[in-house]
C-alpha cells in the first residue's frame, strides 16, 4: 500500500479532472483543481444539473449513515468518497454518523487513491480526532485494501460494520466487480451492510446521450456507466433495504436534503444498501 501511495503521489495529475475532485468542485468544496472545475463548467453547459446532482450524492450518503447509524451501526469504510469538503464543517460524514448515534462513538475509515484528497482529508480530519482514519487504498486492488493494517486494526471485525462502495465508477469489469462485492460479503461479520452508488445515463434524452458520451471520454476517461438492468444484476443475492434499487433522492428521503428531489432521475445515479446475512 505504500508504494502505491508513493506512485500515485509521483502521478498525481493536475490536469485531468477526477470524478472524487469533480464531486467536490461542484459542491463548492476546495479540493479540486482548475481541471476539474472546467469539467463542471462544461456538464453544466451540456446539461445544467451537475451541481444540484452532486449536491443529491451528498445528501444521500448523509441519509444512508444516518440511517444504519440509526439501526445501531458505529463502524463504516467509505471507499471512494473523495472526503468532500463540499460538506461543511461539522456535518460530514463522520459527524453524521456520531450524530445520529446518539452518544455512542462511532468508527470511520475513508479509503480514497487521490493524493490531494488524501492529504488534505489526513491534515484536516485526522488531526482532530481519534474515530476516523484515511486510507490510501483502490477497490481496483480490493484484496489488498482488505489486507491493510489500518483496515484490520482499527476496526471491531467481530461487530457488524457498514460499507459504502461508492467507487464504482473505477469498476469497468462486471466480471471483477462481482468479485468485490463476493469478497466483501466474506469478511464484513454478520450483520453488516453494503452500499452502492452508480452514475447511470438511464435518463439523458436520446438526442444528448452522444454528446454526453463524448463529453464523458474527454473529461473523465474510464468512467463507468451502467443502467438500471445492470446495476441490479450485480446486487443479485442481496437483501434489499426498502426502497431498493431506486434514484438517489428517493432512497429514504427525510426533507433534510432536496437536491433533486422534484426530478430524481436528474440526479443521474441509482442508489442501494443491502444487509448481509
Amino acid at each position: 500500500m505504500r508504494q502505491r501511495a508513493i506512485r500515485n503521489l509521483a502521478k498525481l495529475e493536475m490536469t485531468q479532472a477526477r470524478i472524487t475532485r469533480v464531486l467536490d468542485a461542484a459542491t463548492g468544496g476546495k479540493n479540486n483543481f482548475v481541471a476539474d472545475r472546467d469539467a463542471v463548467r462544461r456538464y453544466d453547459q451540456a446539461a445544467p444539473v451537475v451541481t444540484t446532482a452532486a449536491r443529491a450524492v451528498l445528501h444521500y450518503l448523509c441519509r444512508v449513515v444516518r440511517h444504519l447509524a440509526g439501526e445501531g451501526v458505529d463502524q463504516f469504510v467509505i471507499v471512494g468518497s473523495g472526503v468532500p469538503s463540499g460538506l461543511p464543517a461539522g456535518r460530514q460524514l463522520h459527524d453524521v454518523a456520531r450524530d445520529a448515534l446518539c452518544g455512542a462513538v462511532p468508527r470511520v475509515v475513508y479509503v480514497e487513491n487521490d493524493p490531494m484528497v488524501l492529504a488534505g482529508a489526513r491534515a484536516t480530519i485526522e488531526p482532530v480526532t481519534d474515530l476516523v482514519r484515511v486510507v490510501e487504498g483502490d477497490v481496483r486492488e480490493i484484496d489488498d485494501l482488505l489486507d491493510d493494517r489500518v483496515l484490520q486494526t482499527f476496526l471491531d471485525w467481530d461487530r457488524p460494520m457498514a460499507v459504502l462502495l461508492l467507487s464504482t465508477h473505477s469498476l469497468n469489469d462486471d466480471e471483477y466487480f462481482h468479485y468485490v462485492i463476493k469478497r466483501i460479503r466474506q469478511v464484513v461479520p454478520e450483520g453488516s451492510y453494503l452500499t452502492l452508488l452508480q452514475t447511470t445515463f438511464d435518463a439523458i434524452p436520446p438526442e444528448l446521450l452522444g454528446a454526453i458520451h463524448d463529453l464523458l471520454a474527454m473529461t473523465l476517461p474510464g468512467h463507468a456507466i451502467r443502467n438500471r438492468e445492470e446495476v441490479a444484476a450485480l446486487l443479485e443475492g442481496l437483501v434489499l433495504v426498502d426502497p431498493g434499487l431506486v434514484w438517489i433522492p428517493e432512497w429514504r428521503p427525510d426533507g433534510l436534503g432536496t437536491a433533486c428531489a422534484e426530478q430524481p432521475s436528474s440526479s443521474g445515479s441509482y442508489g442501494a444498501v443491502a444487509r448481509i446475512p
